[in-house]
């Protein structure tokens, strides 16, 4: 009992600190309380809003609310990869379809045939129909005819107009010359038409005067107005299951990072289809439909 008790036995000095300590506690307790019974003043303006800052903030929202949305450039539907027909809204199932179509080397030349070859819906239709961007000769094929010369009528060098229908002309036939007859085509964009032309054996479709390094759609529409691919050569066809690194490379379409891919991927798998290649490194997505025309396996 003694023991314990000295534990409780303090001095005067030490008595006095406890008092003091409790006191303490007894007035921050009591300032606590009466904080709770006083209005808060919220009268006074605690942050000043900067009206300038504030006007560049709301603009940079603004600008990257624009950005997030898909913004759309007049495109041929023809080749809508599976990357654009996903931003475009159309399903698996529709763009299949689509590359379906093309694989068997047709081409649909209006709103209405997309629809019908996708089977889109008509709200999907009528937002993108109107970026639809179709050669002008697609436009106008139905009225070309041949140019006609009444029997026995002597034309003069003007009056000859009035009988002349626009004729195409085979394009594979075409001299860089002839080329120049369209306006925009100068020594150099014809002389690199003629020289892809070349490598590639001849074209095989129209669409291919678009991937001529240098010619905007609008120079492809109007050398479509006059030339187009009449008779597309016969081409020996690239198997890809076997051919040498050498003979893809040799195929303009295939560069060295899809050759490789291509070598690589055979190496462990069998290739079924040629739709395989589309998930390759390297593998030109947007010229694909083209590309398949030249390849077998």
């Amino acid at each position: 009992m003694k023991k314990i008790r000295s534990h409780f036995k303090f001095n005067k000095q030490e008595r006095s600190g406890i008092f003091f300590l409790l006191l303490l506690v007894v007035v921050v307790q009591l300032g606590f309380s009466a904080l709770r019974f006083f209005p808060k003043n919220d009268s006074g303006n605690h942050f000043l809003v900067d009206k300038e800052l504030q006007k560049q903030i709301d603009t940079l929202k603004q600008k990257a609310i624009q950005q997030n949305v898909l913004k759309i450039f007049p495109f041929n539907p023809n080749y809508i990869s599976d990357f654009k027909g996903y931003e475009l809204g159309m399903s698996v199932v529709e763009i299949d379809r689509l590359h379906e179509f093309r694989a068997l080397n047709n081409y649909v030349n209006s709103s209405e045939e997309f629809q019908k070859v996708t089977q889109v819906s008509d709200s999907l239709l009528n937002e993108i129909a109107p970026y639809f961007k179709f050669p002008e000769w697609t436009k106008n094929r139905k009225h070309i005819v041949k140019t006609v010369k009444p029997k026995g009528l002597k034309l003069s060098k003007n009056s000859s107009k009035l009988f002349s229908k626009k004729v195409w002309s085979n394009i594979n036939d075409a001299s860089a010359e002839d080329l120049k007859v369209v306006r925009g085509i100068g020594d150099v964009l014809s002389r690199r038409i003629i020289k892809f032309r070349d490598h590639l054996g001849g074209f095989l479709v129209n669409e291919q005067l678009y991937h001529v390094y240098g010619v905007d759609s609008l120079v492809v529409s109007k050398i479509l107005d006059k030339f187009v691919v009449e008779n597309p050569p016969e081409i020996k066809k690239i198997n890809v299951t076997w051919a040498s690194y050498n003979e893809l490379r040799n195929l303009l379409y295939i560069n060295d990072k899809f050759a490789n891919s291509i070598i690589e991927y055979r190496n462990e798998n069998k290739i079924n289809s040629l739709s395989e290649l589309r998930r390759l490194e390297g593998c030109p997505i947007e010229k694909f439909q083209v590309l398949k025309l030249y390849l077998s396996f």
